[in-house]
């Protein structure tokens, strides 16, 4: 994966709970089966769910969209809980075999925290930043509607 990822799609959400309690969602497969993947946030199935919530460790989200499965990957690079996670992202039999990375920074504010999402790609995938931030914004709603 190459250092300099210059493109980059952001999505912010407003919590009225804890950081803990967002950041922790990030990493409890429980949790990521109820806004990041799912029929209740898009047509597809879970197929399974496994991390490994070290720096370091892996991940790896399954899930079945028309037919066909999509594996998520990544490794968890930063882990400084509640400020901070950083992990790459990659889907697998991607024929560009690119990872990207997502940093998600949580600050408290009164009454509950904010959180800023940045997926960083390779330039070549500047088409995608528009629908990368509206699926990210999707997800971090759902986060939302979750934790409320």
């Amino acid at each position: 994966m190459s250092t300099n990822l210059p493109v980059h799609a952001v999505a912010t959400a407003l919590f009225s709970v804890p950081p803990e309690r967002v950041f922790d969602a990030f990493l409890d497969t429980a949790m990521i089966g109820q806004f990041m993947f799912g029929p209740q946030l898009r047509p597809e199935e879970i197929v399974s769910l496994a991390n490994e919530p070290y720096k370091g460790g892996k991940f790896s989200y399954v899930v079945r969209r028309q037919g066909q499965e999509l594996n998520h990957t990544g490794e968890y690079i930063e882990i400084d809980r509640p400020r901070r996670l950083v992990f790459t992202w990659q889907v697998m039999d991607d024929p560009s075999g690119e990872a990207s990375r997502v940093v998600i920074e949580i600050a408290p504010i009164i009454n509950g925290c904010e959180l800023t999402l940045t997926h960083e790609m390779s330039s070549k995938w500047a088409d995608f930043v528009e629908p990368s931030k509206a699926a990210w914004g999707k997800m971090l709603d759902k986060l939302t509607e979750i934790l409320q």
